[in-house]
């Protein structure tokens, strides 16, 4: 194809494109273009784009009936996948294209892209992580479901009122959501409560059948996941209740109007919000159906798909692997051995083996109050067929114990699915490491943690069983989308392999000496940062230089991140600018975001320490501007693509051995930011890669948090003997940010100096040394700019696809299964298939 035909192919899709958006407003929306809103034409281009990606979609699907292929399916009770349209365009490779039919329509494509709200499905780094993977499994063509829940309502909108958290419903289902298709002849049923009996089957053996109080009906919505420039398309399938029957009408004709709809609010209730307050009971009796609910719903989803194309489910491992993303989805044990045996009658060796060979788990946390644990009572009340099989199962494998273990009766108390040290409780990560195949830690640190402690006796009882994964994220979401200069500026350094080969970024290394590049460089992230800046001035009226180091900690606020050690840190400056007005400060922007969870106190009191110092700050002229303080509120996945692009310094400052893995350290160190930080989590193995001469080091490791704490760690005497902390402590304390009012931050100072539970007295002193020599560093623009240039360079190993590698590799055993394109359209009769000459029902993956 010659170029004029070349052009005259893309002129043609660009009219295609066109007609696809007056089809759209028309037909689909219901509008002319003179009454269309800015969402109308939002949804029109959405669905145009969605309608090409569905052919791409069907064909997998089809390719999968075709040719046996196993199945990742990736249980997760969060997605915070983030905006869709912008990732979707890009992966597909027609931005260029819709941005130049929609500038021809008279509209703006970027303006439509910043109009699409948010899905929130998710709270936090679990949920963006198992996005970033969802991508990256159909980038590297290995054919995936996502399973999780259709939350109405999702995690709560942010607003700052008087330097405090506010709690807004997320009704991010109210505009619209162009990209979900309802399968509703895919239902599934769901019991709750009730009773169970034995009975004997047709050969005499004894059985057990469970009768349910109430049943829910699980309905799935399916969001098609489209891979980066390849054919396959996998599937988020995310299952929303509804009542089996919505409407009484003896009710309703009596009289009783909310009788006639209690079932459908009773049902709706499960997947209506993300999350729900759980410090009371009904709040934790509603987390743990939202759970099994999901649960359920998935592994009948499974069964259902393997049927379609086996006789039997003695092989169901072959087809599917399972991966529970943390202890949220670990019900799927018992459910899945009720399904085999209770609905597919195998016997309980033969169910075993199967649940044991189909599930995996990850484990994201050694915080205590993460590992979840249900009373007793209440997952009687709910599950009662599962807590019989939950109790099988553990004397069972107690018996195992016992003969590797002979006598050690505080093993066995240790590794019982059932706590019984007080209340008893069932406890979930015990139960998902007996009844998976693997079990995996998030970074190599946190792996080793695993092993040595939190799960040292299932290390020692099953050898070989913890395996590490490295997490990763994106580099399409997170470079490409979010940071479109950046990625011109790479590919036409180095070409665009990276995108999906994120290890190519090495050949940037070459440059990081070459004047010219590092110039270019530079311009980018000061560009970058002058979008914020005037975005901060329009809507805070807050002058920022972009000169200044943008200095960052976006992430949920918790007292083990240490957002307070930050702030020590901001407040330890101001006070040596009060005493010393000439002191050389570089300036700097200190941008903090994130949400406490809304029943944490502490948490909620850190933000409004945050927002109190700025206020103080910002408006004294003692300062000079020299630094300025921002919140930003209801951080997100769309603010984060503003975020990671603009930042000189990222804060990973939690307590050695306390964050998991993390993954905002990799997107910041991919968009050319230095981080500041201790050794934890993904931190270790970030430094590793990018070289210790490109990362500011401080703070206790591991070993010595251990150590102090088990030495019985006094924090008043790091206060006592450090005149600046004793100062910044004492000017908290006496009003100084609270309008003189002591005991508003009274809660804070009193932890810190009685129990500072997270070591930030005994880490301050090496952390402030540690920013004077980040201050020193950014005043050299060229080694901060050859520094920024490396640590981008030597990301390759955190994007998510190496991940998904490794865990094809490690975990699954899959193998890619790239998608031949078998339609370029619809036929002319616009069939795809030939019709079932049967009345069996088609399974769709």
């Amino acid at each position: 194809m010659d170029l004029k035909q070349k052009e005259d192919s893309r002129k043609e899709r660009i009219q295609k494109l066109k007609r696809g958006f007056a089809y759209n407003i028309f037909y689909r929306q219901g509008v002319t273009q003179k009454t269309a809103s800015l969402n109308d034409y939002y949804l029109a281009v959405a669905h145009t784009l969605r309608d090409r990606m569905q052919h791409l979609f069907v064909n997998s699907v089809q390719a999968l009936l075709e040719k046996d292929s196993k199945i990742v399916c990736y249980l997760s009770a969060e997605f915070l996948t983030g905006p869709h349209l912008h990732n979707n365009l890009v992966n597909l490779g027609l931005y260029e294209e819709f941005e130049q039919a929609t500038r021809e329509t008279g509209l703006n494509l970027k303006e439509l892209i910043d109009l699409e709200e948010e899905p929130g499905l998710g709270n936090g780094g679990l949920g963006r992580l198992a996005a970033c993977y969802l991508d990256s499994l159909a980038s590297q063509q290995i054919p995936a479901i996502g399973y999780g829940i259709r939350y109405e309502y999702g995690m709560f909108d942010q607003e700052i009122a008087d330097g405090w958290q506010k709690e807004l419903s997320d009704c991010w289902l109210h505009p619209g959501n162009p990209w979900e298709i309802k399968k509703a002849d895919m239902a599934c049923d769901v019991g709750f409560g009730g009773h169970t009996e034995i009975y004997h089957g047709e050969h005499g053996n004894r059985r057990t059948r469970w009768i349910p109080a109430r049943v829910i009906t699980g309905v799935p919505y399916d969001t098609p996941i489209p891979g980066y420039k390849v054919n396959n398309v996998n599937v988020l399938r995310l299952w929303s209740a509804e009542a089996p029957t919505s409407f009484d009408f003896a009710d309703f004709n009596t009289g009783d109007y909310y009788g006639a709809v209690k079932d459908k609010i009773m049902a709706e209730t499960i997947t209506k919000v993300l999350y729900p307050n759980d410090e009371q009971f009904q709040g934790k009796k509603l987390r743990l159906e939202q759970q099994f609910f999901f649960v359920s719903c998935s592994l009948q989803d499974m069964i259902r798909i393997h049927l379609h194309s086996n006789e039997s489910l003695d092989d169901l491992y072959d087809d599917f692997a399972a991966q529970l993303n943390d202890t949220h989805p670990s019900v799927a044990v018992p459910e899945l051995m009720r399904l085999l045996m209770d609905v597919h009658l195998y016997e309980w060796d033969k169910a075993w083996e199967i649940t044991k060979k189909t599930l995996c788990y990850t484990n994201h946390t050694l915080l205590p109050e993460a590992m979840e644990k249900w009373q007793i009572e209440l997952f009687e009340d709910l599950l009662p067929r599962h807590l019989e099989i939950i109790y099988e199962i553990n004397n069972r494998f107690l018996d195992e114990v016992r003969i590797k273990f002979p006598g050690d009766a505080d093993r066995l108390s240790r590794m019982s699915i059932i706590d019984e040290s007080g209340p008893r409780y069932v406890r979930m990560a015990n139960l998902a490491c007996i009844g998976s195949k693997a079990i995996n830690g998030v970074a190599a640190m946190h792996t080793d943690l695993l092993r040595r402690h939190t799960l040292a006796d299932w290390n020692t009882m099953y050898p070989g069983k913890i395996r590490n994964v490295t997490n990763g994220v994106t580099p399409r979401r997170w470079i490409a989308v979010s940071n479109p200069r950046l990625t011109k500026l790479i590919c036409d350094a180095i070409g665009e392999q990276w995108i999906t080969r994120l290890d190519k970024l090495r050949d940037l290394e070459k440059l990081a000496d070459d004047t010219s590049f590092r110039d270019a460089w530079y311009k980018v992230k000061k560009e970058n940062k002058q979008d914020v800046a005037n975005l901060i001035l329009k809507k805070e009226h807050l002058q920022i230089d972009p000169e200044a180091m943008f200095d960052v900690q976006v992430k949920r606020i918790h007292e083990y991140k240490r957002q307070h050690l930050n702030v020590l840190h901001i407040i330890t400056l101001y006070n040596r600018i009060k005493a010393n007005p000439a002191i050389d400060v570089p300036p700097r922007l200190f941008v903090f975001g994130g949400k406490a969870a809304p029943g944490y106190f502490m948490a909620k009191r850190m933000i409004k320490l945050i927002t109190s110092v700025a206020q103080i700050i910002n408006n004294d002229p003692d300062i000079h501007g020299r630094i300025k303080i921002f919140f930003i509120p209801n951080y997100n996945v769309k603010i984060g693509h503003i975020v990671y692009p603009m930042t000189d310094l990222s804060e990973q400052i939690s307590q050695a051995g306390m964050e998991a893995s993390g993954t905002g350290n990799m997107k910041f160190s991919m968009n050319g930011a230095l981080t500041i930080g201790t050794l934890d989590g993904a931190n270790v193995e970030i430094r590793e890669e990018v070289g210790a001469e490109n990362f500011f080091l401080f703070g206790l490791n591991v070993d010595e948090v251990m150590s102090l704490q088990a030495s019985g760690y006094s924090p008043m005497d790091y206060y006592n003997s450090n005149d600046e902390l004793k100062q910044v402590i004492d000017l908290i304390a006496s009003g100084h940010f609270s309008g003189g009012d002591q005991e508003l931050f009274r809660p804070l100072v009193d932890s810190l100096l009685h129990e500072d539970k997270y070591t930030l007295f005994a880490d301050y002193k090496d952390y402030i040394n540690c920013q004077e020599r980040v201050g020193q560093t950014y005043q050299d623009r060229d080694c901060w700019t050859r520094m920024s240039i490396l640590n981008t360079a030597r990301m390759g190993k955190f994007s998510s696809d190496r991940s998904i590698m490794d865990y094809s590799r490690k975990i699954w055993d899959v193998k890619a299964f790239p998608v031949e394109l078998k339609w370029e359209r619809l036929p002319k009769d616009g069939v795809l298939f030939t019709p079932p000459t049967n009345n069996k029902k088609e399974a769709q993956p």
